[in-house]
């Protein structure tokens, strides 16, 4: 576990230095909202498939981090990549007791927050709007609680 923690928190310092972003995103029920929406709070930004056993496997870490931080500090947004209708993907979600905040996404391998080689990725967002970090493959509560913690740290040191 260590080791994934380790190779986690380099993937994320390395790979994204932290640019600036924005990106159109479309509720279930066909309204339309932002990535700035969520500024001001972590957003873990999850790339999924239903079809997809890695990204059902991390979906309860990521909707118990949801838990945790949603009233606080930080949320979980979900991107569905296939084109399923309203009813079996809200079936879908409600049989993995899903709740955190789900969009709707083209197949794709770029987005506006990077590259996307494979499912599940996840970006991880700063309340500033940057992208400061990515994974790809299954993600924990607690992956993503470290490299918060540490990666505020290392924001303390750098002021």
């Amino acid at each position: 576990m260590k080791c994934k923690l380790l190779i986690f928190a380099l993937l994320c310092t390395f790979v994204f230095p932290g640019h600036a972003v924005d990106m159109d995103l479309e509720n279930i029920d066909g309204s339309k909202q932002n990535l700035s929406d969520f500024e001001g709070k972590w957003v873990v930004v999850n790339f999924w498939a239903t079809w997809c056993p890695p990204c059902i496997a991390e979906m309860p870490d990521l909707q118990q981090f949801h838990d945790n931080h949603v009233n606080k500090d930080a949320m979980v947004i979900g991107i569905n990549v296939e084109n399923l209708g309203n009813s079996e993907l809200n079936t879908f979600l409600d049989m993995y007791f899903i709740t955190y905040p789900i969009f709707r996404g083209p197949q794709m391998t770029e987005s506006e927050l990077g590259t996307i080689p494979g499912l599940p990725t996840t970006f991880l967002v700063s309340p500033q709007g940057t992208v400061e970090a990515r994974q790809v493959g299954s993600v924990t509560a607690e992956m993503i609680e470290n490299f918060i913690v540490k990666w505020e740290a290392r924001q303390l040191v750098l002021q």
